[in-house]
């Protein structure tokens, strides 16, 4: 599709509003954001750059890349895989073909850990975290960013997401106080955490067709798919957690819509308690299922 799309002699300005309209006409969901990202990340120019430059003509090589572009956010492939970074709670996380896009509603995660730890000290006190498969490391390095004195362990069981994680860890200077297993889940960690936290794969092996598109078809399949029923990441995670924890440490866990009573049963059933309903994210759908060891 890019070989019929052409921004030749267009200036930036014109460039960007052709790019809206053709994402538009593609029903695309966000297209003047979409078209300013990508033309930002075609010329590599921040919104000051392409407000400052929008007059300009864009070279053969900016107007190829741009195009190039275009088809591929056209045919469905997500703007942070096309740019290879994305925002999640004010860091900025390469990406690869090993890790989800980190979203918005797993911010909710982060902000159900941080109240947590609220409740009984600073943040600013010495604690020890994990993150369950970690991907980008979006949540580990969202917390190590709050807590200054926390040191982390993330664990995947792909290299390839490790490695994409360590990267985003070196970029953001949180690199010291972080560190990369690989292993799946929790199976090569001794205990002692005061928190733990995972966005784990959940959708239902056989929904995973209808997914949307920037999902079904970009996200990789190990991140997403959690077996017959969702499920199979908690049932491990729940006893892992209570062997892990320190007594009164959380355990905080993202969950898919109407998964929050099966994944707090499971909770339950691995001995750990429910301190407080599971939070939900901006959408209304409960995100966050919370649960703790109990104190001595």
């Amino acid at each position: 599709m890019s070989a019929d799309i052409d921004f030749t002699g267009q200036t930036i300005e014109a460039a960007r509003r052709s790019l809206t309209n053709l994402l538009r006409a593609g029903n695309i969901e966000s297209p003047e954001l979409d078209a300013r990202l990508l033309i930002g990340a075609a010329l590599n120019l921040d919104l000051t750059g392409l407000i400052s430059a929008a007059k300009r003509a864009l070279s053969p090589n900016e107007a190829a890349q741009l195009a190039q572009f275009a088809g591929r956010r056209l045919y469905g492939e997500p703007v942070a895989r096309i740019i290879g970074i994305k925002e999640f709670w004010g860091l900025q996380f390469t990406l690869s073909a090993d890790t989800l896009v980190p979203r918005p509603d797993t911010e909710t995660i982060v902000e159900a850990a941080l109240e947590c730890l609220d409740t009984s000290g600073p943040r600013s006190r010495t604690l020890r975290i994990a993150d369950l498969g970690t991907g980008s490391g979006a949540i580990l390095l969202a917390l190590l960013s709050e807590l200054p004195n926390t040191t982390g362990v993330a664990t995947d069981i792909s290299l390839a997401a490790l490695r994409t994680a360590r990267s985003n860890a070196e970029r953001s200077g949180l690199a010291p106080r972080a560190h990369f297993i690989a292993c799946d889940y929790a199976s090569a960690l001794a205990g002692g955490f005061d928190l733990i936290v995972s966005n784990p794969p959940y959708i239902p092996s056989a929904d995973i067709a209808g997914l949307a598109i920037e999902v079904r078809d970009h996200d990789p399949l190990r991140a997403l798919d959690g077996g017959r029923d969702g499920f199979d990441a908690y049932r491990i995670i729940a006893p892992e957690a209570a062997r892990l924890l320190r007594p009164g440490g959380s355990l905080i866990v993202e969950v898919g819509h109407d998964q929050s009573k099966t994944v707090t049963g499971l909770m339950t059933a691995a001995g750990l308690t429910l301190p407080r309903r599971p939070k939900a994210d901006l959408g209304g759908i409960r995100r966050a299922v919370i649960a703790q060891k109990k104190p001595r």
